[in-house]
């Protein structure tokens, strides 16, 4: 992902994304490169124009359904808030236990 990201980048720019101006992008932020996956990512774009593999992208991203998730109704909802009450006694507990931690003595007393 970062390999094209850095294409995007360097398309961007004006320049042609070869290896050595994705590689330049990459240095600049610091992130590793894998040689194999660099030069994977320039096979399948080469001679390519960017735009129109955007645009193919995104023609196949709109058949993929993207609806939230379904909203917790009736018992399941009142389920579901059994286990938060328990979560904040046990919050409650540590509490207790960190005031034991400095032994009595305060750091204001």
């Amino acid at each position: 992902m970062k390999y094209i990201a850095a294409a995007l980048l360097v398309e961007l720019a004006g320049e042609a994304p070869d290896k050595a101006n994705i590689k330049k992008v990459l240095d600049s932020v610091g992130a590793d490169i894998d040689e194999q996956c660099l030069k994977v990512v320039l096979e399948k774009i080469q001679g390519k124009d960017i735009k129109s593999l955007i645009a193919e992208g995104q023609s196949k991203l709109a058949s993929v359904p993207s609806g939230g998730a379904p909203v917790a109704t009736g018992a399941s909802a009142a389920g579901s808030a059994a286990p938060a009450e328990e979560k904040k006694e046990e919050k409650k507990e540590e509490s207790d236990e960190e005031s034991d931690d400095d032994m009595g003595f305060g750091l204001f007393d």
